[in-house]
């Protein structure tokens, strides 16, 4: 805490915040005592401008196009092999593991794969057509019957334990998810898989034929897990520290995060993405009729893909998944994707277009993201369960961030009241 002073006059009295510098500049004005202290509060709709934590998990600026996973830029992540469990264990730790980490976590994630057998119940209860995160955000739930003992996390081992747990299990769920809505026999994990083949194996091989991942659609899978697997106090980041306030368990609260997720404000871009640019494709509209169409106020026409809440620039994730889409495609039988020549004729017209430019919106994540799902045999309504995947450890580090705050709190933001003032009751007989 700095010792500088923002100073509030109102109706003639001078009140003075102290001020909170963060490591990359950030400025902030402490009023968490302002109405303790003075009966005042601040409106802040929708808490767009308004810090409800410290954080050491995550860093964007994004004016610059800037993200950070504990200090390492996103970019860095892509070099070599895209490792998503490596990542996961940065996020959950607050370093990169060591060569015997890594060993002791990937072993924890294998020996955690698997399902009680009496989950699978849960599934024969729901109807075959029911939503992937309903089921998602319920199963969840469900595993908490299983770990009880992990409710109260007394060492920095049994939350590692119940990490590895939540993270290593979301895929067979998810998996068994699309399994049963398709009528086919659930797979096993495999635990000679890596964290991704394996998924892709639970999704798509059949008994006795074993599906075959190339490294290009391994590697994908890995990045769009890494890009998804924290972005600050996004909603359901602060769905899951608001639960987690109130003690309760990484399992409810995580549960809580993938509903938050669900909607389609949050989780739900890149499904719009592809079927705006489906309808574009079986519509024989040109990619210059849309950029047209998009800037026209009177048309009901929307270009899904473009523009963050967050980023005034192009989205640091967008650039890696464009090329890795070129990657992926290129090992394919057919690499002439009518959609993806869409998009990338999308793109190209609107970065060079003042319309989008002066009113900075580039492509995001969601842009390419739902491509390389599409491309790699997952199905649309399984884009948001991958979304929840990717930010699984996210979430469980938000949790345990919030749950260490010395001096936390339960989360309860305060309201202006706006209904009427006092009324008296009126009887029914009496009422108009």
């Amino acid at each position: 805490m700095s010792k500088e002073k923002a100073i509030l006059t109102l109706d003639g009295k001078r009140i003075e915040f102290p001020v909170v510098r963060g490591t990359e500049g950030d400025v902030a004005i402490d009023i968490s005592k302002l109405y303790e202290e003075h009966h005042i509060t601040t409106f802040d709709p929708s808490l767009a401008n308004t810090a409800v934590c410290k954080s050491t998990i995550t860093y964007i600026d994004g004016d610059k196009g800037i993200l950070r996973y504990r200090g390492i830029p996103i970019e860095q992540f892509v070099t070599n092999s895209p490792n998503f469990v490596e990542v996961a264990y940065l996020l959950l730790s607050g370093h990169l593991p060591t060569r015997e980490e890594g060993i002791t976590f990937r072993n924890r994630l294998t020996e955690n794969e698997l399902l009680n057998e009496t989950m699978r119940y849960q599934f024969r209860s729901v109807p075959t057509s029911a939503p992937p995160m309903a089921q998602l955000s319920a199963s969840l739930s469900n595993l908490a019957c299983f770990h009880r003992d992990l409710f109260v996390l007394d060492t920095d081992d049994e939350f590692m334990d119940v990490s590895a747990q939540l993270i290593s299990k979301i895929r067979t769920v998810a998996a068994f998810i699309y399994r049963r809505s398709q009528g086919l026999p659930y797979i096993y994990p495999n635990p000679n898989l890596r964290y991704c083949a394996n998924f892709l194996h639970m999704m798509f091989s059949l008994p006795y034929a074993h599906h075959e991942v190339s490294p290009e659609v391994e590697d994908a899978l890995n990045l769009i897990l890494i890009l998804h697997a924290d972005h600050e106090q996004n909603c359901s980041a602060a769905t899951v520290r608001t639960v987690g306030s109130s003690r309760a368990n990484v399992f409810a609260s995580c549960a809580a995060g993938i509903s938050a997720l669900w909607g389609p404000l949050h989780g739900g871009a890149n499904v719009e993405v592809m079927e705006m640019l489906d309808g574009i494709h079986r519509g024989g509209l040109t990619p210059e009729d849309c950029i047209q169409m998009a800037k026209d106020k009177n048309n009901a026409f929307r270009l899904f893909g473009f523009g963050h809440r967050i980023y005034k620039n192009y989205d640091p994730r967008a650039k890696i998944l464009r090329e890795a889409c070129d990657r992926v495609f290129a090992t394919m039988k057919n690499q002439n994707d009518p959609l993806l020549n869409i998009a990338r004729k999308l793109e190209e017209l609107a970065l060079a277009d003042s319309y989008f430019i002066d009113r900075k919106l580039y492509p995001n994540v969601d842009f390419y993201s739902g491509l390389l799902l599409r491309a790699m045999g997952i199905p649309t309504n399984m884009f948001t369960v991958m979304f929840a995947i990717g930010r699984l450890p996210g979430w469980i580090a938000q949790w345990k961030e919030q749950h260490d705050t010395i001096g936390g709190r339960i989360i309860r933001p305060r309201q202006v009241y706006v209904g009427n003032t006092e009324t008296n009751y009126i009887p029914v007989e009496q009422r108009p």
